[in-house]
């Protein structure tokens, strides 16, 4: 329905003669937005807007970053990780190693765990598992070479003992090298 329908002839031109060059438009027909829904819907676009340049903005950013650069510097960092991990595996076995010869050397008599360390081939002894293969054969070699190294499983002999006989009386006293028991012994 256009307007001269709705006001009739006579109304709508005295609506013409007033709104003069300016267009008149009929609200009820769909086409007309409320000034409010106009501004939210508005403030939508420009926000899209906005968004829309700063992914571009991003994209153009990545793009200039160098992905075969940044492969390279991960690969770098993985080799260096696995490096340290093996280091630090080693480092725990020659630990372990270390520990267990130790126990092993003091518990077969040596006296000095360092000294017969240093007569050891070390390189040629391996731990597997809880044992020390390659060092029985080196120790029994060394306790035959070097046999004082080892405490021995004899008493020592330190030589002659000698006894004090002391008082042939029994009281304990030796009454020649005691001026007091001498005394003591006249008034008994």
């Amino acid at each position: 329905m256009s307007l001269k329908e709705l006001l009739g002839e006579e109304l709508y031109s005295q609506v013409i003669e007033k709104a003069g060059d300016n267009k008149i438009a009929i609200v009820s027909d769909g086409n007309w937005i409320p000034k409010e829904k106009f501004d939210v819907k508005n403030q939508e676009v420009k926000d899209l807007q906005e968004q829309l340049n700063n992914r571009d903005e991003q994209l153009e950013e990545l793009k200039k970053i160098d992905a075969e650069g940044l492969q390279a510097k991960i690969d770098e960092l993985q080799q260096a990780n696995e490096q340290t991990k093996t280091e630090y595996e080693e480092k725990l076995q020659q630990q372990a190693f270390e520990h267990k010869l130790h126990d092993v050397l003091k518990d077969s008599g040596v006296r000095n765990v360092k000294a017969v360390k240093a007569l050891l081939d070390v390189e040629s002894i391996k731990l597997d598992g809880d044992k020390l293969l390659g060092l029985d054969g080196q120790l029994e070699a060394l306790k035959e070479s070097d046999e004082y190294l080892f405490q021995s499983d004899e008493p020592e002999d330190n030589g002659p003992t000698i006894v004090n006989p002391g008082n042939p009386q029994g009281s304990g006293t030796n009454q020649d090298n005691d001026p007091f028991a001498a005394k003591l012994a006249k008034y008994n």
